[in-house]
């Protein structure tokens, strides 16, 4: 899928793609590429993210599989929104004083 998607946009960092000027037909041609490889995908996401100014925040998005973020509008944009790490407890890690 890597080199699929590196053969058509600029990798920007690793899993990152980036092409400004794709037009529509092309963003579709792609998707359906995408879609139909990901079946054989284990533990991946693809999100997908294009201007569009029909849309509040002038953005669509399209997901496959689960994201490490959530999506979420706010004021009209749409964010993105990780949950923090659990801290671990340093109780635990602290040894017992020998006596």
């Amino acid at each position: 899928m890597r080199g699929f998607l590196a053969s058509s946009m600029l990798e920007l960092a690793p899993g990152v793609y980036s092409a400004p000027r794709v037009s529509p037909a092309v963003r579709e041609r792609i998707w359906t590429v995408l879609n139909d490889w990901f079946s054989a995908e284990v533990a991946a996401s693809i999100v997908m993210v294009w201007a569009d100014n029909q849309l509040p925040g002038g953005q669509s998005v399209r997901v496959l599989g689960v994201p490490p973020v959530t999506l979420v509008e706010l004021d009209g944009l749409v964010v993105t929104r990780r949950d923090l790490p659990t801290p671990k407890s340093s109780a635990a890690s602290v040894p017992a004083p020998s006596g």
